[in-house]
């Protein structure tokens, strides 16, 4: 309704500044030189602007005000004429529209404004200036772990301080409905590399397709194996989101709004490396072994996030065991902290 109200005076503005406007049919001499009115006013308010903010710079160099009262001064003059040029032009985009106007008589009436009016309040969604999708810079961190069916983080064989992950990945965001953005549906890819730190000087042995862990004859110093994935991550997304309009699109922002993510990821193991440090005879040694472990080349699992703005609280886990072919699985679980970059 307010919309409303703000039309109808923009074009009883416009009538009453030039009231010709009304009588003419379109007339494409006139339309030029009201964009060209519209070029003088953004170039006025520059100018405007300008002068302002040296008489601002002036007053700071004369230490009437601090630099901070300056910046504050001159962050207020560019909002003032940004919407000085906003209203003036707004008023010419009118003058402009009445112009072009198809009609069958040479006078506009207000039956017209009315007509204008219940058309704009059943049409008030414009696919061409709504962006249904966004892209999205995702990074996520936290600590990792490997558990089997029953067991608890208590009784695990990998330090649970030690043992982390880290995701980074590129997601793209699409309302579901047209008209609502309460359900979206996040996609993309990201990389993920989950490590793992063994208990009590023990390393990742692979002995004829069955790797286990065992204690390694010298003393570790450190000892952490990594898995590397490319994954393909589906989430429905649900929250509240505040409407953006501008002059040229519309969005939807979920900037500091309460989001809660479910679904999953699917994809490929990239590789696996383990990391060794010990001394040996004096001297430290440093190995990285390298092989397939007799991991999984296909990952898939479970993940979701809950959180406000751009940062969530994140869990993920494997549905597919680390190793294949074991007495008993291992599936990889990770929490931790997920942010996301506009």
């Amino acid at each position: 309704m307010k919309k409303n109200i703000f039309l109808m005076f923009l074009i009883f503005c416009s009538v009453v500044v030039n009231p010709a406007v009304a009588q003419e049919k379109t007339n494409p001499e006139k339309i030029e030189q009201l964009e060209k009115q519209k070029e003088q006013i953004i170039n006025e308010e520059k100018e405007a602007l300008k002068k302002e903010v040296e008489a601002i710079n002036r007053r700071a160099e004369a230490k009437e005000i601090d630099w901070e009262e300056a910046e504050k001064l001159k962050s207020e003059a560019a909002r003032k004429h940004a919407m000085n040029i906003q209203n003036r032009v707004a008023i010419i985009d009118n003058q402009i529209a009445l112009l072009t106007r198809e009609e069958t008589t040479d006078e506009w009436t207000w039956e017209d404004a009315d007509d204008e009016e219940d058309e704009h309040d059943d049409n008030w969604f414009d696919k061409s200036r709504y962006s249904r999708t966004s892209t999205h810079l995702i990074m996520a961190v936290g600590f990792n772990n490997a558990l089997s069916d029953g067991q608890s983080v208590n009784d695990s064989d990998f330090k649970v301080g030690g043992s982390r992950f880290f995701e980074i990945g590129m997601a793209w965001r699409t309302r579901v409905f047209e008209k609502s953005n309460f359900m979206r549906l996040r996609y993309g890819f990201s990389f993920q590399f989950n490590g793992l730190k063994p208990t009590d000087n023990r390393y990742f042995v692979e002995d004829e397709g069955v790797t286990a862990l065992e204690e390694f004859p010298l003393k570790l110093d450190k000892s952490k194996f990594r898995m590397d994935n490319l994954v393909f991550p589906v989430h429905f997304e649900f929250g509240p989101s505040k409407k953006v309009e501008s002059s040229r699109s519309v969005w939807f922002s979920t900037r500091n709004q309460f989001k809660i993510g479910l679904g999953g990821y699917a994809g490929i193991n990239l590789g696996e490396r383990q990391k060794l440090k010990y001394e040996e005879d004096g001297e430290k040694v440093k190995e990285k072994l390298k092989g397939d472990y007799n991991t999984n080349d296909f990952i898939y699992g479970l993940s979701g996030y809950m959180g406000f703005g751009g940062t969530s609280l994140y869990v993920k886990y494997d549905l597919n065991p680390i190793f294949k072919d074991q007495a008993t699985d291992l599936h990889n679980v990770s929490v931790g902290l997920r942010f996301d970059v506009n």
